[in-house]
């Protein structure tokens, strides 16, 4: 999510980022002063199907319980299209029957998206392709995958790197994770700390992250292993406002179906602007943030929490 100043609101519709507007001549702001922030939001309607059209007063927008003005409702097409996407695979999975699925969905996006392509390999993140529009070019580096000696230690560190390349890029920036959610530095922890990290930098940048769950190296038959990593996977796209996308316990048989649920979800997204009491704390801070509509049959998919940078010093 973006906040930013007035008279620089159709600027920033057009680039949102989740960078924090500092108060004029680097004065605190007052008990009354209210920042302007944006987020890019999801609307479907039922199983992925396309949505009715929403207007700027047909959501309700909340944050730490209070009802905020919106100023802005803009869907994300035509001129405002532009995306930055980012997919991010990790090299353990298992991928040899699917690349040719990824090479479609690559080179079905349209022409205002970039598409860059990323593995991670034993905590190392390699970029194989480039964020480009030209994507039968991209689409010609998707490669087999090195299995499970691959597999990333960390997949939420290769995540952090990826959203550092992606934070100051224009337009949407998303990212699809192709991974097994398992942070393989930390072990076996609920709440790991890199998988933590990773929600709260994709915040601070306004950057959504999709996650397709797909089994990598040798993670062990039991079932609460392979449903702890794939509540890690699903905790980081509801948190940023993304996607989560699995087939039982297993790498998905087709991941087509999946993909195109994302197409469509990249096909129906809005800029919304509204404006928030600005944070009095020091370090800033993470407020709750909710949309919603009393539209019927209408799926709203936004980040969980709004990032409030403290006062200027």
């Amino acid at each position: 999510m973006l906040p930013f100043r007035n008279l620089l609101l159709s600027l920033a519709i057009s680039a949102p980022f989740l960078i924090a507007t500092r108060p004029a001549h680097g004065q605190p702001p007052s008990n009354s002063e209210r920042v302007p922030v944006t987020a890019v939001i999801t609307v479907l309607g039922p199983n992925y199907s396309a949505p009715p059209a929403l207007g700027k007063t047909d959501v309700i927008v909340h944050t730490g319980g209070q009802r905020e003005d919106v100023l802005r409702w803009v869907l994300a097409q035509g001129d405002q299209s532009a995306l930055e996407l980012a997919i991010l695979i990790d090299d353990g999975t298992d991928l040899g029957t699917h690349l040719d699925e990824l090479r479609r969905f690559i080179q079905a996006q349209p022409k205002g998206t970039s598409v860059g392509l990323f593995y991670a390999s034993m905590g190392r993140t390699a970029t194989v392709a480039p964020f480009s529009a030209d994507h039968d070019a991209v689409a010609k580096k998707v490669r087999i995958t090195l299995g499970s000696t691959g597999t990333s230690t960390s997949i939420y560190l290769s995540l952090i790197d990826v959203l550092r390349k992606l934070q100051s890029l224009p337009g949407r920036r998303e990212v699809l994770l192709i991974a097994d959610g398992h942070d393989r530095l930390r072990g076996d922890v609920p709440q790991s700390p890199d998988l933590n990290r990773a929600i709260n930098g994709a915040l601070q940048t306004g950057i959504v992250v999709h996650t397709l769950y797909a089994r990598a190296g040798h993670l062990g038959s039991t079932s609460f292993r392979v449903t702890l990593a794939q509540g890690n996977l699903t905790q980081l796209a509801s948190e940023t406002g993304g996607q989560a996308f699995f087939q039982g316990l297993d790498t998905p048989i087709s991941f087509t179906p999946f993909l195109d649920q994302l197409d469509m979800v990249l096909h129906n997204q809005y800029f919304l602007a509204f404006t928030t009491a600005s944070s009095k704390k020091t370090k800033g801070e993470f407020r709750s943030f909710k949309v919603t509509t009393e539209q019927k049959n209408v799926s709203i998919t936004a980040p969980s929490r709004v990032f409030l940078p403290g006062p200027a010093k």
